[in-house]
Parts: C-alpha cells; structure tokens; sequence
C-alpha cells in the first residue's frame, strides 16, 4: 500500500463517512476475484459424479454468489448500492488441491467499482458449497480469496 494516498472513507475530522461519488463521471468497471475451497478427494470426487446428499451443489452456490454481489451494499457498510450491468460465475473442478476454484467477474457503469460485489460473490458463493457439502465433510478448507483484475475509473487496470 502506498503511504502517500489518503484514506477516502475518512473525513477531515477523521470520522468514517460514505464517500460522495455523485461528481464522478460514469465509466464501464469491471471485477474478476476468484477463491478456492479444498476438500477430501472423496467429497470431490461426489461433486464431479453429481452424487452430493443436497443435489447440485455447483448450480445453488452460483445463485448464492450473484445475490450476495446484488446485495453486497447491504453487508458492507460504506459500499454504495451498484446496477451491475452484468455478472459471470464460473466453479471449475482444482484436481490438485482437491477441490473448486470459484471465479466471479462483475460489470458496471456507473461512479464507483465493482471490486467488493465480485470479492463478496466468491465468498458467499465458497461458503454455499461449504454449507451444502458439510455434512460429508466438515475439513474443507475455504482460501485464497482475492482480486485478481479491475478496471475502469480514474485508477484505470489492475492486475494481479
């Protein structure tokens, strides 16, 4: 992190506040984030057979993914409601952990960015299949949750 930028959730008391985005101007945004969930071999191997107690589990945790970005402004305090234009989810087989590997990508135009709804996707979406797999195997190790591109707005791309 950079020493030199300030903190635009802090006022000039100090106090948190909402940054205002309202004078920003409109730009296309997007987000990719992506996380992993490590599990036994047995319980991977159920989900590649489609034989896990509760049914599809792939199919409920994209749903629980693209209503937690929808909703994400509910669960983090300063973050601003967001349109999201469009939004992708993708859960791929990791044979080498073994587990899944849960990427989201978020789009927008709008004043602000979409890092937040994409990160909060593959959270909830990676706790879903937790909640749903549980039961057969209650070691899964959720991880490596991060950003891993963003674009848009005045600080332009990012890549990890």
């Amino acid at each position: 992190m950079q020493s030199d930028r300030n903190l635009s959730h802090l006022n000039s008391k100090g106090d948190v506040h909402m940054v205002d985005v309202g004078d920003r101007p409109s730009t296309f945004r997007e987000a990719h984030a992506q996380g992993s969930i490590q599990m036994d071999r047995e319980t991977f191997d159920l989900i590649l057979r489609g034989e896990t107690p509760k049914g599809d589990v792939l199919a409920v945790a994209r749903i629980a993914a693209i209503q937690a970005a929808k909703r994400t402004w509910e669960l983090i305090p300063l973050c601003h409601p967001i349109s999201l234009s469009g939004m992708d989810v993708d859960i791929q087989p990791a044979e080498h952990l073994p587990g899944l590997r849960l990427n989201c990508r978020c789009r927008t135009t709008g004043p602000t960015g979409v890092e937040m709804e994409a990160m909060v996707a593959v959270s909830v979406g990676l706790l879903t299949l937790y909640d749903m797999l549980k039961a057969v195997d209650p070691a899964m190790t959720i991880g490596s949750i991060q950003l891993i591109h963003k674009s848009g707005g005045r600080n332009g791309v990012w890549n990890r």
